[in-house]
């Protein structure tokens, strides 16, 4: 049992990463680029942003994949991954909104979005893996 959610936890990681080094490196990277240049870093924090992609995608496990399994049902999957990605980029980008002097709205609604359609997608990608191990 142990094995089987270490198998799916790697296949959900690796399902996260392709989709958001999408994003992030050929979709949207001008746009963060253009409205955050001014707060970006020349290089990213690494260690921040493995220990955030691991702790996410756990939480994508716990609240999206594994109930989404239970229950059989792909569309439980998508909608509970679009309201986990809704939350937990909200709580990020809406706190700045409210505490960053000139935090671009039009980043809020984005990332948002952007939150809703990843966590959707890898929490459906999770689900088919899942099903596929079993």
């Amino acid at each position: 049992m142990i094995a089987y959610y270490i198998k799916l936890y790697l296949l959900t990681l690796v399902a996260f990463f392709a989709i958001d080094m999408v994003w992030l490196g050929l979709i949207a990277r001008n746009f963060y680029q253009h409205h955050l240049g001014f707060l970006l870093r020349s290089s990213p924090n690494w260690t921040a942003a493995i220990i955030f992609y691991l702790l996410f995608v756990l939480g994508i496990l716990v609240f999206v994949v594994v109930p989404g399994l239970q229950a059989g049902s792909a569309r439980k999957t998508l909608l509970l991954g679009a309201f986990f990605g809704i939350i937990t980029y909200a709580t990020y980008d809406l706190t700045n909104l409210a505490t960053v002097k000139d935090w671009p709205w039009i980043v809020t609604v984005v990332d948002i979005a952007w939150g809703c359609v990843l966590a959707a997608s890898v929490g459906f990608a999770g689900y088919m893996a899942g099903r596929w191990l079993q």
